[in-house]
């Protein structure tokens, strides 16, 4: 697989996890913590201030690696299974018919 195929892949996934995560924000039966844990990862990503400075060597950038997904995950672990699973189906189904 060229390199060139290999980031269409990666871009098409992002943007698949993108609508899933936007769908799950959206579904009514979310909890409002897994919300607000959704909004603190986007926040986060989003916000030009970090807990931990960037020019502080190689934890200032790993950072955004630990605690983002570490939101991430405990906003899925709060949402219903069947919840996770309409929304991500409701986001293949977006990919698929474009």
């Amino acid at each position: 697989m060229s390199f060139r195929a290999q980031l269409a892949t990666l871009a098409s996934r992002f943007k698949q996890e993108l609508a899933f995560y936007r769908a799950l924000h959206a579904h009514p039966q979310t909890p409002r913590l897994a919300k607000g844990l959704l909004w603190l990862a986007m926040g986060y990503l989003v916000l030009p201030f970090d807990l931990i400075p960037d020019f502080i060597p190689i934890i200032g950038q790993l950072d955004e690696l630990v605690i983002i997904p570490t939101l991430l995950y405990f906003a899925l672990k709060l949402t219903p299974v069947e919840v996770r699973q309409f929304c991500r189906d409701q986001a293949s189904a977006a990919e698929n018919q474009k």
